[in-house]
């Protein structure tokens, strides 16, 4: 009788958590966001890669601890740096080579430079919004003066009306990006930390206030994919996402064509 009540329990949650897995399974074999970036193929590897290496240290350790409770001591003394030292030493070579790589792939997204011809994007985070704000025709971000951030009468970001390159800036609550094109995004924040995350493009970087931190990145397919926010920012961090829409490079030209025109 318990069993048949457990079992009916436990039944729905069964059910949700093996489509769950079912669902996850098509994105990814390895339960992941699918990857829609250029660079994200190279943090899945290195990722996997980290795992497999974890996997193993944990399968030789428990087989090391049983043949330490099998076999059978020797009252002869041992060489220590055979058993010890040598062991330590391909460890530390092992995780040397694995900080190298992962310093390697972080670097070529955050400390070399995007390439010239990168769409310029600026991103802010407040609570609890996210602005994307694009130069216009002249590719340069006018002013911006914190005194005059007016998010009621359309300025949430403070454009300087005096500064020439701001009048063609135009600000949305949607970052739109053409597909297979690089991206170069300078975050920053007016308020709080905020953590800017696309999972799907194998992004995650903090805005912070005083700052400007540059992120590039070449987006490779089309859709919609939500933008997070994972800084705990206030009491209103729930509600603090948007959306990136890809569009085939034919399609962006478009919509960035209307939005420069419509721009004040």
């Amino acid at each position: 009788m318990i069993c048949s009540r457990l079992t009916s329990a436990c039944l729905p949650s069964l059910c949700l958590r093996s489509l769950w897995l079912d669902h996850a399974a098509i994105r990814s074999p390895w339960l992941l966001p699918r990857d829609a970036s250029a660079h994200g193929l190279a943090l899945d590897h290195h990722l996997l890669l980290n795992l497999w290496i974890a996997l193993a240290l944990l399968a030789l350790a428990h087989l090391i601890l049983l043949i330490g409770l099998l076999a059978r001591r020797h009252s002869e003394p041992t060489q220590l740096w055979r058993i010890e030292y040598l062991p330590l030493a391909a460890l530390a070579l092992l995780f040397a080579a694995l900080t190298l790589k992962a310093e390697r792939l972080w670097a070529s997204s955050r400390y070399t430079g995007a390439s010239p011809t990168a769409l310029q994007v600026e991103v802010t985070g407040v609570q609890f919004a996210w602005y994307f704000r694009y130069p216009g025709p002249d590719a340069t971000f006018g002013l911006t003066n914190p005194s005059l951030v007016a998010p009621g009468e359309g300025n949430p970001l403070g454009l300087s009306s005096t500064d020439p390159h701001s009048a063609d800036d135009f600000v949305s609550s949607q970052l739109v990006l053409p597909a297979n094109r690089e991206v170069d995004l300078r975050l920053r924040a007016q308020d709080v930390i905020h953590g800017f995350s696309i999972p799907e493009m194998r992004l995650k970087q903090n805005a912070v206030p005083g700052q400007t931190i540059h992120l590039h990145f070449t987006p490779t397919t089309p859709g919609t994919y939500a933008i997070l926010c994972t800084q705990l920012c206030g009491l209103g961090h729930y509600r603090m996402n948007a959306t990136l829409l890809i569009l085939p490079p034919d399609q962006f030209a478009t919509w960035l064509a209307a939005k420069q025109k419509a721009a004040p």
